[in-house]
């Protein structure tokens, strides 16, 4: 990305949501490409993209939420602040400072300079934690109706989010699930030792306060056709997938009794339905569904536990977190184990068979499970849990309403606005796309209001509403600036935990105590603030090479212009991460240019302090998303 561009301060700017800016351009104003940038299709071409690829941690977030920003409020104590920031983009920071899959952390800067992220989820929870009472903050309910109706399938925390953003707009809702208490999956897949009730509560309670929003739980919608005779102006399917796969071996139907599906059997323990297991248990599959299911035996009588999965260690879906969580409470992860069958006796399970396997190719030259030659072997259990998958499932869509559905099953639902093939009938959540996580179905949901919002007002949903940005100076003296940029030496944080012994005591007991306030500010300050961008305007460097000397990491270099690839030889120090833009200035007085590689810069701000011209200063680039209460602001 070219530099050389004066800004003003404050000034509120488009910018593309990384998720479409391939469909449309809002580069600042200001900002002329270069020819080789404009060559070149593959690589962000607008500035704005630009700022918001360097946040790392923002960009990875399918919410996008300001990741740095509430990370320094944390930092100075201004928790209710920081809460209300996430409230905003993620809907639920209490449920994910918990639970989310923490798309944000492997993207983050700090992995780049040393082995772990910041804790940014636990930071989350943090603010969670420690905020006020945040009611007064609250969007106002709407003082009058708008005369639209929305009916909503499932209450989880896509179609919770579509209630969110269109409640304090006038919007009528009626959300519908077969539960008989809200907020679907978070409630009743996600254990309480990982998530307390009392936070699923609160959360769901500030959306339903916004008014506008009525709850018809224990009512199970049968037929889509029925609902939309009744009159509504949209309908938004956020259903889940609610169906776990099956294993269809021998003894299956011999042992049912003792087999379950997984996520069958958690909704089971989180609505009071089961409390006791086996004392044998055998887990089969390596997502996070399967640690979900072995924790929650060893908590409801569960002594011999084991997780057996058919993959590789490094190969399982489940995350590293909450792998070794199962490890650290004594449970065994038994890798490359194919079941065979389910063995019985008298119509009573006894273990299951396995074939040992190994990694291979198969007849294409591909890398695949191949018999390992071992013989197979024998696992004892009284109970097994079936954790391979979910599949989404919907009977109670009729065929005949105009819906179309691909090879797969599943709606065609375009990728931007989450409509289907009937106009005034949206999808999101694991119904849309198939089984993700939480995060990404508050994102659905936030881009399915914009376009219901748009659909009841006549509108092209397909025309994206640009979110906004700024990009403010945070210079406040000769070497000072606005937020803290001492780079923290301190290894990442571990939140404390109650004792294992106590834990597994009791299925209701959490399990992370989270991090008090002081281990809170230790850890944000891990944060490098990577939104606070280092600016360049060509017009006031000397070329005197001073921001060159005094960068700890080598990001500067001066050299002659070239293209992307020959440029990336020719730094100080090399750069290698091709996903990661270059920023370049124009053609200076001697005809060099200035190229930085943000790879593995500290956003320390030495460069700024050093330029006896000014011409580096450090200016926060803060993006909000652009929701359904914005389109026509």
């Amino acid at each position: 990305m070219r530099g050389g561009h004066n800004l003003d301060l404050h000034r509120r700017v488009g910018v593309a949501e990384s998720r479409l800016s391939d469909q449309r351009d809002s580069s600042l104003p200001g900002v002329e490409l270069s020819r080789k940038e404009a060559s070149l299709p593959s690589k962000r071409e607008n500035e704005t993209d630009y700022f918001h690829k360097v946040v790392d941690c923002q960009w990875a977030c399918p919410a996008h939420t300001p990741v740095p920003e509430y990370i320094r409020l944390i930092a100075d104590g201004r928790y209710s602040d920081a809460y209300m920031i996430n409230w905003k983009s993620n809907v639920f920071p209490g449920v994910l400072g918990r639970t989310c899959d923490r798309p944000c952390e492997p993207a983050c800067r700090r992995v780049r300079v040393e082995d772990e992220p910041v804790a940014i989820c636990r930071l989350k929870r943090v603010c969670a934690d420690n905020k006020g009472d945040v009611t007064a903050l609250m969007p106002p309910p709407a003082t009058t109706r708008n005369g639209k109706r929305i009916a909503l399938v499932g209450c989880g925390p896509a179609s919770l989010t579509v209630a969110r953003d269109l409640a304090p707009m006038g919007y009528e809702l009626t959300i519908f699930d077969g539960d008989t208490r809200s907020a679907g999956m978070i409630r009743s897949q996600i254990p309480r030792f990982r998530l307390p009730e009392e936070v699923i509560d609160e959360e769901v309670g500030f959306i339903t306060g916004l008014g506008g929003i009525e709850l018809r739980l224990g009512q199970r919608v049968d037929s889509l056709k029925a609902l939309m005779g009744e009159g509504y102006d949209a309908v938004f399917v956020g259903s889940g997938a609610p169906r776990g796969r099956d294993l269809d071996l021998p003894g299956r139907r011999e042992a049912a009794a003792n087999i379950h599906i997984g996520i069958d059997w958690l909704s089971s323990v989180s609505f009071g339905h089961v409390e006791t297991i086996g004392r044998r248990v055998i887990v089969l599959g390596g997502g996070n569904t399967a640690m979900d299911c072995c924790r929650s035996s060893r908590r409801l009588g569960g002594e011999d536990v084991k997780v057996i999965v058919r993959s590789g260690f490094e190969e399982m879906k489940a995350s590293p977190w909450e792998k070794e969580d199962a490890m650290h409470e004594d449970i065994p992860i038994l890798n490359f184990r194919v079941p065979k069958a389910f063995t019985h006796e008298a119509g009573k399970l006894t273990g299951v068979l396995f074939e040992v396997v190994q990694w291979g190719v198969d007849a294409r030259g591909r890398k695949a499970l191949v018999p390992s030659g071992q013989p197979d072997e024998h696992y004892a259990c009284d109970d097994v849990l079936v954790a391979v998958g979910q599949e989404n499932a919907f009977p109670w869509i009729e065929t005949d309403i105009g819906l179309d559905f691909d090879e797969w099953g599943m709606p065609k639902v375009d990728t931007a606005t989450f409509q289907s093939s009937v106009p005034n009938i949206f999808f999101g959540g694991d119904a849309a796309f198939g089984p993700k996580n939480i995060i990404w179905a508050v994102a659905h949901g936030h881009d399915a209001a914009v376009s219901i919002h748009k659909f009841c007002q006549g509108d092209d949903v397909a025309l994206r509403p640009p979110p906004g940005a700024t990009l403010v100076s945070q210079k406040m003296g000769i070497h000072e600036w606005s937020y803290d940029n001492d780079v923290s030496n301190d290894h990442r944080y571990r939140v404390p935990l109650l004792d294992k012994h106590e834990a597994l005591k009791d299925i209701r007991l959490e399990v992370e105590l989270g991090f008090d306030r002081e281990l809170a500010l230790g850890e944000a300050q891990r944060c490098l603030n990577c939104d606070i961008q280092t600016v360049f305007a060509d017009k006031l460097c000397i070329e005197c090479d001073a921001c060159v000397d005094i960068c700890p990491m080598d990001c500067i270099t001066f050299t002659e212009d070239g293209d992307d690839a020959d440029l990336r030889t020719r730094l100080k120090a090399p750069a290698t991460n091709l996903t990661q833009d270059l920023y370049l200035s124009g053609k200076l007085p001697t005809g060099r240019i200035m190229a930085k590689d943000e790879d593995v810069c500290l956003h320390c701000g030495l460069c700024a302090e050093r330029c006896p011209t000014g011409a580096w200063d450090m200016q926060k680039f803060y993006l909000e998303m652009t929701h359904a209460e914005g389109v026509n602001a």
